[in-house]
């Protein structure tokens, strides 16, 4: 199956660089509604046959433009939405306790799966719920799937499911506002990243800034 994961469009929360992970959260900036109407275009070379949404209303703007021109109905699930900030939800991304965010959610890509968000979920939990969606997307038959889900989410996930990605890699490349991961492979035989953000994707560990970047969350 080939799997696109996209960044949904930029809200307000954005703009503030918040942790604003909770549920419904905001709904798009004038520029985030440009973003997602943009969409069809930008994937126009790809035959999506199946189109799914987080239960943030972001999400759902997002994937609005994109399932229109498709004529597709847009799947809303919950275990593609944002990693869950817990007692960090609102704290500008920036700010000392706020960057435990993304070091704990990097550290459950690693294999920490047992560390907990403070005040939230833990890694189990986070990985198993999308690893739960891009399960039932394969099941469906769907040979190329679109998720319109969230950057820290779709990060974490990648690096710790794509056998050529690597914490270093995703930590250091925050995605843009309907930024496209693509993948191509199976719940059962894994998968490999074929682009990020329309540049192709090297193998891990070969080349690329490491360090963690904080930016592009929710």
């Amino acid at each position: 199956m080939r799997l696109l994961l996209v960044r949904h469009g930029q809200t307000p929360s954005n703009l503030r660089h918040l942790l604003d992970t909770a549920v419904p959260g905001p709904g798009l900036t004038p520029l985030g509604e440009a973003q997602a109407a943009a969409l069809p275009a930008a994937l126009a070379g790809e035959d999506i046959e199946a189109l799914y949404a987080s239960t943030l209303i972001r999400t759902q703007l997002t994937a609005a433009p994109l399932a229109a021109a498709r004529g597709l109905d847009v799947t809303v699930r919950d275990g593609i939405r944002e990693l869950a900030a817990g007692d960090l939800e609102m704290l500008p991304g920036h700010t000392p306790e706020a960057e435990r965010y993304m070091r704990t959610a990097f550290a459950w890509a690693t294999g920490d799966t047992a560390l907990r968000m403070p005040g939230g979920e833990s890694g189990e939990e986070a990985l198993g719920r999308y690893d739960a969606v891009v399960a039932e997307a394969a099941a469906s038959g769907a040979r190329c799937v679109a998720m319109v889900s969230h950057g820290a989410a779709i990060r974490v996930w990648t690096a710790a499911r794509a056998d050529n990605v690597d914490v270093a890699f995703a930590a250091a490349r925050p995605l843009e506002n309907t930024g496209v991961v693509i993948l191509e492979g199976s719940p059962s035989d894994g998968w490999k990243a074929l682009s990020w953000e329309g540049a192709v994707v090297e193998p891990a560990g070969e080349g690329g800034p490491t360090g963690e970047a904080l930016d592009s969350v929710g």
